[in-house]
């Protein structure tokens, strides 16, 4: 994820000083009206890909797998100095021209649209803090990222993503060719393609080594160690981002490489990375405004999961996801201590801004992966979303004629907090358990005195009491076990406030039914049991 180092109006200024000193060139996003292109879907897709849509019952002949006409291509991009890849999905392509070339684009019979985008300005990336030593305690952290998981129970039953194709759409793969981590995949052949979409070639082998290390995380395995959950899996690994400077085009690079990752089948995509105040405003996060987020929706459409990393930011002055983050139908991660169990300071907060809960789940937020050359400790919601991505891998495997918004949905349902939920954890951490065993109801873990009319000094409704069950309490008891949430959902369905409370007495909550509006609900969660109480009309 990136660390933002100017305000929007930062931008805009120096945009504005900048274009005094070169010359009339600007990017361009021109929309086409219709295709009128021959399109044979069986000789285009990956037969995966067809298999994806008959199972999700999607049309062969929807217009927005249609290839861009390349006559239109053509003819636009000789009125132009240089173009981007056309995109399929919305029909479009962007170029970098003058304004008199973009008038003369705009008269061609074919063109709908010609919008004029912000040009490309570079900005520096945050660099991510590793710790390069390789210490006995990076293999009790790997234990720890997959155990939360409960990674056993799909060990046990040897589910590893097996038959299940992700894209990894990131800044780079250097060393995957030859790196230890990953040569079972490439005995097996299952790294199925790459591309560059920077760099418009298929080696992806080289530039920033976050690419390796989200994909470790997903499937990686070292001395019969595994760190990720998807060992099993096949993989598609695409370069949509510039390693060093984070630049406007790359919404359209992952939009080109979505595009190519369902053209090749795949069922997943993951994507460790976020747009913020560099390019929008908060009120934009709302999974409409940015041009990745309108991809990922669209990916989904195409009946694939992409899960998205909700962004490093909740210690920032930005605080909330970012997009893609803020879609709707994205599968966003956020990260959690690995051993505390408890939200990362840095992960970012939901909702967005159509007050949707994000984060939908989260995972370890900091852990211990393969680098370019050895084990190192990275921390980032980046690789709390591949951990999720190969859970997800390992669950459809259990469950193949799942579509992928029955996935989703199901993976929220498996999540530690589940019905519970808060903007920082999401449902909680997914746990395999769900998919593996016979589900079985939770016993209380504490019990509540309700509120009853007239037993106050005021004559209202008096407070609601917690008290935790004398077999459930024990202060000498690891943090993650002590933990216990509470929110108030107003009755517009979203969260006026929540809480994390560390239990350390047999009565850890009271709650002023007074200070509850009418209609509105409280929930209560700890050691797996959800209590809800609904405030009367």
């Amino acid at each position: 994820m990136r660390a933002r180092w100017q305000a929007y109006c930062t931008i805009v200024l120096i945009a504005l000083l900048y274009s005094g000193f070169v010359s009339a060139q600007s990017k361009f996003r021109v929309y086409f009206k219709d295709k009128q292109t021959e399109f044979n879907p069986f000789t285009y897709f990956d037969a995966k890909a067809i298999d994806r849509r008959v199972k999700s019952g999607l049309s062969l002949t929807d217009s927005t797998d249609f290839p861009v006409n390349q006559s239109y291509i053509n003819q636009v991009s000789a009125l132009a100095d240089s173009a981007r890849p056309a995109s399929r999905w919305f029909n479009c392509i962007s170029v970098f021209t003058d304004a008199k070339r973009a008038a003369d684009i705009a008269k061609l019979p074919f063109v709908k649209l010609v919008q004029q985008l912000l040009p490309d300005y570079p900005q520096p990336l945050c660099s991510y803090d590793f710790d390069t030593t390789i210490k006995v305690k990076n293999l009790k952290l790997m234990d720890a990222q997959l155990n939360m998981l409960g990674a056993a129970k799909f060990k046990d039953k040897g589910i590893d993503g097996k038959g299940i194709r992700i894209a990894i759409l990131d800044a780079g793969f250097p060393t995957v060719d030859k790196n230890p981590a990953f040569e079972h995949i490439r005995n097996d052949k299952r790294i199925i393609a790459t591309y560059d979409f920077c760099k418009n070639r298929e080696s992806v082998y080289d530039f920033n080594s976050h690419g390796t290390m989200v994909m470790a995380c997903i499937g990686g395995r070292l001395n019969g160690q595994n760190i990720g959950l998807a060992t099993g899996a096949d993989f598609l690994l695409a370069r949509t981002e510039s390693p060093g400077y984070e630049i406007y085009s790359e919404e359209e690079y992952w939009l080109a490489g979505a595009e190519w990752a369902d053209k090749n089948g795949a069922d997943i995509i993951n994507s460790s990375l976020g747009y913020t105040n560099d390019l929008y405003f908060r009120h934009q996060m709302d999974g409409r405004h940015s041009i990745i987020a309108k991809a990922a929706t669209m990916a989904v459409k195409k009946g694939i999961l992409v899960v998205n990393a909700a962004g490093n930011e909740g210690d920032g002055n930005w605080k909330i996801v970012a997009s893609p983050a803020d879609a709707d139908s994205v599968l966003t991660v956020g990260g959690v201590d690995p051993y505390r169990q408890y939200h990362s300071n840095f992960s970012s907060y939901g909702p967005n801004r159509n007050l949707k809960m994000k984060p939908n789940v989260s995972a370890a937020g900091t852990v211990a992966t393969m680098g370019e050359r050895s084990v190192t400790v990275a921390s980032g919601t980046s690789f709390a979303s591949p951990l999720t991505a190969g859970f997800a891998a390992c669950a459809w495997q259990l469950n193949k004629d799942w579509k992928n918004t029955d996935l989703f949905d199901k993976i929220q349902q498996s999540a530690s907090l589940y019905p519970y939920f808060d903007y920082a954890h999401g449902y909680g951490i997914p746990q395999a358990g769900f998919f593996i065993d016979t589900v079985k109801s939770i016993a209380p873990t504490f019990t509540v005195s309700l509120p009853t009319q007239g037993t106050d000094s005021t004559g209202n409704y008096s407070g609601i009491n917690v008290k935790i069950d004398s077999l459930h309490f024990n202060v000498d008891w690891k943090l993650k076990d002590r933990l216990l949430f509470y929110h108030i959902e107003n009755t517009k369905g979203y969260l006026d406030r929540y809480y994390v409370i560390e239990v350390e007495e047999e009565n850890p909550l009271y709650v002023d039914s007074n200070e509850l509006k009418k209609g509105e609900m409280l929930r209560i969660h700890y050691r797996g049991y959800t209590f809800e109480y609904k405030q009367p009309d």
